[in-house]
């Protein structure tokens, strides 16, 4: 089994910055691709930012130049850095891991239990 674990969410200003972790334990091979997703209230949820195990990355339009995605292969961790924050950006940020787990056969998607982030003055 694989966990996801995520930190860093909370309630900041306008103009500010946050720091998402998402950690991967547990019976894990290897890890492919890493991402973000978020969804606000009423809406569905949205790739946020996708990051490659070489390091290629996608952005959603709207946070380009803004965010930055990153991981750490050896520590099965991906980051998202989010600056200029801007009210619209508030929602519940999901991390999740393209996984090969051991004795497994193929890639499964795993999901963390989501993190708050609320921007607001």
């Amino acid at each position: 089994q694989v966990q996801l674990v995520e930190s860093g969410g909370g309630l900041v200003q306008p103009g500010g910055s946050l720091r998402l972790s998402c950690a991967a334990s547990g019976s894990i091979f290897s890890i492919n691709d890493m991402g973000w997703y978020r969804q606000a209230p009423g809406k569905e949820r949205e790739l946020v930012a996708g990051i490659t195990r070489g390091g290629s990355t996608n952005y959603t339009d709207s946070v380009k130049g803004r965010f930055t995605i990153s991981r750490d292969n050896a520590k099965n961790t991906v980051y998202l850095q989010m600056n200029s924050l801007k009210p619209e950006d508030t929602a519940v940020y999901y991390c999740n891991a393209d996984t090969l787990p051991y004795r497994g056969n193929y890639y499964l998607r795993f999901w963390g239990q989501g993190t708050q982030v609320t921007v607001s003055s």
